[in-house]
């Protein structure tokens, strides 16, 4: 009835014809179901989330955008968490995923009871999903090829990876093992994980280190540049290339070194406020949009030119980020 004498409404002003939606979300229910919440980038990305969607919620734009997160990266528990969204009647479900196929079954299971399913960062391999993709892949190769223009003769890396058996660690090393490839003067000749967190990657990086020969440079997956820095320094050890990943403390160091002795390096992650684009892809969708199944956005990349900018714009514990509008989802689906 609503919707009736909203077209009806439309029909006598004469405004048939004006692309607007006439679907209503003020009563929809999102919720976001997330895997992990053990590093800074996931904490930046839940408070984007809570800073867009509590405005969303004031604005009645939606009903309620909760947020949901599992203990510890499990995906029978995520699978279970999403089961139990669906049966407290939530309309949309938002997912940074814990595996790409583990969660499959439950996605399904929320699709066939006509509930949206967006994932975002790890996404799910369901058909029935949408997927917000960052180029995970090219993140990596990009650090050998600015590897390659800085050393030319190439050298030992050391690799940090993130959380083990979740597909953005899949993705971006599979982007540095092609890099290697491209550019095979680079040897990773240790590897480690880091789980994205600075704590962790330091004392695996100091663990591994006696091991090591020389060192060029370190290609990381985000989070983990400080620590391995803190690493190399108590172990006394030359500071190679780091690639960074967009956290403030790593930032800070970088500023740090780069005014001490010119040190360079350039510093890739993808924006945790990328959780607020899912956020208005979930709403659009349920507002009668067509939203194509697979969206892909670009990560942010810094470099030794606009460091300080960069740093100046990005909250202490935080990481460099981008929180989306409406419009600016829009555009995202409108391929803009």
């Amino acid at each position: 009835m609503k919707i009736a004498r909203l077209l009806l409404a439309s029909a006598t002003l004469g405004l048939l014809a004006a692309p607007q939606a006439l679907a209503d979300t003020a009563d929809k229910k999102i919720a976001l179901s997330n895997n992990y919440a053990g590093n800074s980038w996931r904490q930046a990305m839940l408070k984007s989330w809570q800073k867009v969607t509590s405005q969303a919620v004031a604005d009645k734009v939606v009903a309620a955008a909760d947020a949901f997160t599992t203990a510890e990266n499990q995906a029978t528990e995520q699978a279970a968490q999403i089961q139990n969204l669906v049966l407290q009647g939530y309309d949309a479900i938002v997912v940074n995923a814990a595996s790409p196929t583990a969660l499959n079954g439950a996605v399904k299971e929320a699709c066939d009871a006509g509930i949206v399913v967006v994932s975002f960062d790890g996404i799910v391999t369901e058909p029935c999903a949408w997927r917000i993709a960052v180029d995970f892949k090219k993140m990596g190769s990009d650090q050998l090829d600015y590897l390659a223009e800085r050393l030319p003769d190439g050298g030992n890396l050391l690799e940090i990876r993130g959380l083990a058996g979740v597909s953005v660690d899949e993705e971006i090393h599979s982007g540095i093992v092609a890099g290697v490839a491209k550019h095979p003067k680079f040897k990773v000749v240790g590897s480690v994980n880091g789980d994205w967190a600075q704590t962790v990657a330091q004392k695996a990086v100091a663990g591994i280190l006696p091991s090591l020969p020389e060192i060029a440079a370190v290609v990381t997956q985000g989070g983990d540049g400080y620590g391995a820095a803190e690493a190399f320094k108590a172990a006394g050890r030359p500071t190679p290339i780091i690639i960074m990943g967009n956290r403030h403390d790593e930032l800070t160091w970088w500023k740090q070194q780069k005014d001490a002795n010119g040190y360079e390096t350039m510093s890739v992650s993808i924006a945790p406020g990328v959780s607020t684009l899912a956020f208005w892809v979930a709403q659009q969708i349920l507002d009668g949009q067509d939203v194509p199944k697979d969206l892909v956005v670009p990560f942010l990349r810094i470099d030794q030119d606009n460091l300080e900018a960069s740093l100046e714009a990005t909250e202490p514990g935080g990481v460099a980020n981008k929180e989306y509008t409406l419009d600016e989802a829009k555009a995202v689906v409108a391929g803009k």
